[in-house]
């Protein structure tokens, strides 16, 4: 007679319950998608058509429209003419300009001006452009704690053609309207290595938009160099500058490339800092 095979004894299963969660992030991915529409619009400079939001956007027709009309309910976007266009809404703008009403350009930038002193172990500059006559003005300044260095006063004002900051505002022009400040301005004579002829300005500005930064090489005074980079607007416009200035001793040839390196990365900090670009 057969004998049954033994039953082997194990833990019971354990009872399993499934729970139905929401989406995590769901609503997140609906802002981030809503935004990225925002942008989309913005960047068309006018009017769009939805289908070709939702190409860009990498959404169905549907889901783009979905956001359209949850946006404009709350006057962040509008529909116009007879295509039925998307552009910016009024709402968007009111937003937007609370932040142009809270930034401070020198509560920004101090710090950066401090550490830059810092890394580099020179004096750093902040500068403007004036647009009534075309000079970089100093408005902030980080000195350095060597005995011998840089010191200019707040409120100074550089020549456009033999300083950094003012080369990194000209770099940014055309040789049309280059041409144009140079009859209007003149090319004063500083030192012996001031560049004195509009064509070897305007190579030396070609030379900046490619490494850049700005180097003034004892062009605004003797023994002294200077590196630059600017500060853009919203717009995309130069208003600023940042410079690293020191006698040429310490600001050696094999420096120059580091020191440009370090004062790009501190103007594009700001840059997206106060401009948000």
């Amino acid at each position: 007679m057969a004998t049954p095979a033994p039953v082997k004894r194990g833990k019971k299963p354990r009872a399993t319950t499934t729970t139905t969660s929401a989406p995590v992030g769901g609503q997140v991915q609906s802002l981030t998608r809503g935004l990225r529409l925002l942008e989309l619009i913005a960047e068309s400079h006018g009017s769009v058509a939805l289908t070709e939001l939702a190409q860009q956007a990498g959404l169905p027709n549907s889901t783009t429209h979905r956001l359209l009309t949850t946006m404009q309910q709350q006057g962040f976007v509008h529909q116009v003419g007879d295509l039925g266009l998307w552009t910016i809404g009024s709402h968007a703008f009111v937003v937007g300009s609370s932040f142009l009403q809270s930034r401070n350009l020198l509560a920004i930038v101090h710090p950066l001006l401090r550490k830059l002193m810092e890394d580099a172990g020179e004096t750093v500059n902040l500068a403007v452009l004036d647009l009534s006559d075309y000079q970089a003005v100093i408005i902030d300044q980080v000195q350095c704690t060597q005995l011998m260095r840089m010191s200019a006063p707040i409120g100074g004002k550089l020549p456009m053609h033999a300083s950094g900051a003012g080369k990194a505002f000209l770099a940014h022009l055309s040789d049309e309207q280059v041409t144009a400040l140079l009859h209007q301005k003149g090319l004063h004579h500083y030192t012996p290595k001031t560049l004195m002829s509009p064509h070897s300005l305007k190579e030396n500005l070609a030379l900046i938009r490619k490494m850049g930064f700005s180097h003034d090489d004892e062009e605004h005074a003797l023994g002294l160099r200077c590196v630059a980079a600017p500060i853009y607007d919203e717009h995309g416009e130069p208003f600023a500058a940042i410079s690293i200035s020191g006698p040429i001793a310490r600001m050696t040839d094999d420096r120059i490339t580091e020191l440009g390196a370090l004062v790009i990365r501190a103007a594009k900090q700001v840059t997206q800092t106060y401009s948000g670009r």
